[in-house]
C-alpha cells in the first residue's frame, strides 16, 4: 500500500501532537513531502521524522491537518464505524441518554475524536453538522455509518456559513438521508417538551449543552421575577417556572421565529406566566431600566461574541458591558446567571469579565456556581478548547445602605 504524504513539523512544535491534540496550524508546519490535495490522509512527523499520528489535509484551512489516529494505520471506513461506535456507548451506557423524545449531543467533535463533526439526535432523527472539509469529502460513508444507528429514521447534514467559508466547505449544503418529519421534532427534557425545527433552527435546533444549567438555574428562582435574555425558544424561562416554581419570567430573543416557538413551548407545557417578546437585548434592558423594573433573577446567555482571535478585545468589552447593564436591573441581593459560549474567553477571562462589571457599578458580587456544559458535551483532556461553555451563577449585593460613620 502506498503511504500517505508526509506532514514534518517545526522544531520544538511536536509536544502538543504526541499529547493528541487534534489541530495542526499552518504556523507549526516546516515543510510537506508530496502533493496532499483537499481532504487527503496525511501522516504527521517530528523535525527528527518519528511519527505522531495520521490525520486529514486542508491547504484552505490555517488548521492545516486533523488529526485522528495516534497509531500509523488508515483512516478507513472501519475506524470511523469505531469512533461513532464509542461516542454512542457513552450516551447510552454511560450517560444513559437513550430514553424517548431525548434531544442529545451524539457525536461533539474533538471530544469524541472526530474533529469538525457535529451530531446531535433528537428522538428517532440526527442533525448533522460538517465544520472539516475533509470530513464533508468523506460524507457518503459517515452519514451512511450514522444513519445505520439504531431507531434512526432519517438524519439532515447542513453547514454553517462562517465556518464553511474558513474550511472551503459549500454554503448552506443540505443532505436528507432516510426520512424526516415536515414539521418540528417534539423533544423532552427535565420533563418538560420543546419543538424543535432542525432544518431552520439555530445551530442544530436547540442549546442542547444548557441542559444541567436550566435545571440548575431554576433552584434560585423561587417566587422571583426572572428576566431572560437571549431566550432563544425559551429553555431558562420554562424550567425556572416549572422547577424553580418563579413568580413570572420575561424572556427577550432578537429572532421572532424563536420567540414564535418560545411561546408554542410555554402552551404545550401549560405555563401560562412565561412572557416573551421580540427584540434586541441592550434596547430591553435600557427600556426596562428606565422604566424602573426590576428582577430577582436576570439570566445572560449570549450568542459567541468572538469568533476568532482578532474579536477577542472587543468581545470582552461587550461582555462587560452587558453584564454591567445586566447587574443594573437586579433588585438587592438578586441572581446573576452570566454565560459565554466563546470559546476563545477562557474561565479566568470571563471571571475578570464579571469582576469588572460590578466594579463598574459598585456592587458586590458573589461567584455561587461556575458550570459548564452538559456532560454529553465533553471535554476531551487533550483539546482543552473543548472547555467552551461558561456559565456563572452569582449573587449581586445592593449598595451599602450603612450610615456614614
Amino acid at each position: 500500500m502506498t503511504s500517505p504524504p508526509r506532514v514534518i513539523l517545526r522544531a520544538r512544535r511536536a509536544r502538543p501532537f504526541f499529547a493528541r491534540h487534534p489541530w495542526v496550524y499552518d504556523s507549526s508546519i516546516a515543510r510537506v513531502e508530496g502533493e496532499p490535495q483537499a481532504g487527503d490522509e496525511v501522516t504527521l512527523v517530528s523535525r527528527e521524522e518519528q511519527f505522531i499520528a495520521r490525520g486529514l489535509y486542508n491547504p484552505a484551512s490555517t488548521i492545516r491537518v486533523r488529526l485522528y489516529r495516534w497509531e500509523d494505520r488508515p483512516l478507513n471506513e472501519p475506524f470511523w464505524s469505531t469512533r461513532i461506535a464509542a461516542a454512542e456507548r457513552l450516551r447510552r451506557q454511560v450517560l444513559a441518554l437513550g430514553t424517548p423524545r431525548a434531544g442529545y449531543r451524539l457525536i461533539a467533535s474533538e471530544s469524541d475524536g472526530l474533529s469538525g463533526l457535529t451530531v446531535d439526535r433528537y428522538d428517532h432523527w440526527l442533525v448533522v453538522r460538517f465544520t472539516s472539509l475533509a470530513l464533508y469529502l468523506r460524507r457518503d460513508p459517515l452519514l451512511g455509518l450514522l444513519s445505520g444507528l439504531e431507531g434512526v429514521q432519517g438524519l439532515v447534514a447542513r453547514t454553517e456559513r462562517g465556518i464553511a467559508q474558513r474550511e472551503g466547505l459549500p454554503l448552506d449544503q443540505e443532505i436528507v438521508l432516510g426520512t424526516m418529519p415536515d414539521g418540528p421534532i417534539t423533544i423532552e427534557e427535565n420533563a418538560l417538551v420543546y419543538r424543535v425545527d432542525p432544518r431552520g433552527g439555530q445551530k442544530t435546533g436547540f442549546y442542547l449543552d444548557q441542559r444541567d444549567n436550566r435545571r440548575a438555574v431554576a433552584r434560585y428562582c423561587a417566587n422571583r421575577r426572572v428576566l431572560d435574555l437571549y431566550c432563544y425558544t425559551g429553555g431558562f424561562s420554562l424550567s425556572a417556572l416549572s422547577h424553580g416554581g418563579a413568580a413570572s419570567t420575561l424572556g427577550v430573543d432578537s429572532s421572532a421565529v424563536a420567540i414564535d416557538r418560545a411561546r408554542e413551548n410555554a402552551a404545550l407545557n401549560g405555563l401560562a406566566h412565561a412572557q416573551f417578546e421580540t427584540g434586541d437585548a441592550h434596547e430591553a434592558i435600557a427600556r426596562l431600566h428606565e422604566q424602573g423594573d426590576r428582577f430577582g433573577v436576570v439570566i445572560c446567555d449570549p450568542p459567541k461574541f468572538a469568533r476568532a482571535a482578532k474579536d477577542l478585545e472587543s468581545a470582552l468589552k461587550a461582555y462587560v458591558r452587558l453584564i454591567r447593564m445586566a447587574i443594573e436591573l437586579l433588585e438587592p441581593d438578586g441572581l446573576l446567571v452570566a454565560c459565554s459560549c466563546s470559546g476563545l474567553v477562557d474561565r479566568v477571562m470571563f471571571l475578570d469579565v464579571l469582576a469588572s462589571a460590578a466594579e463598574h457599578v459598585g456592587r458586590n458580587l458573589q461567584i455561587l456556581e461556575q458550570r459548564g456544559q452538559a456532560s454529553d458535551h465533553p471535554i476531551a483532556a487533550s483539546c482543552l478548547e473543548t472547555d467552551y461553555l461558561k456559565c456563572i451563577i452569582c449573587r449581586v449585593e445592593g449598595r451599602s445602605t450603612e450610615p456614614d460613620s
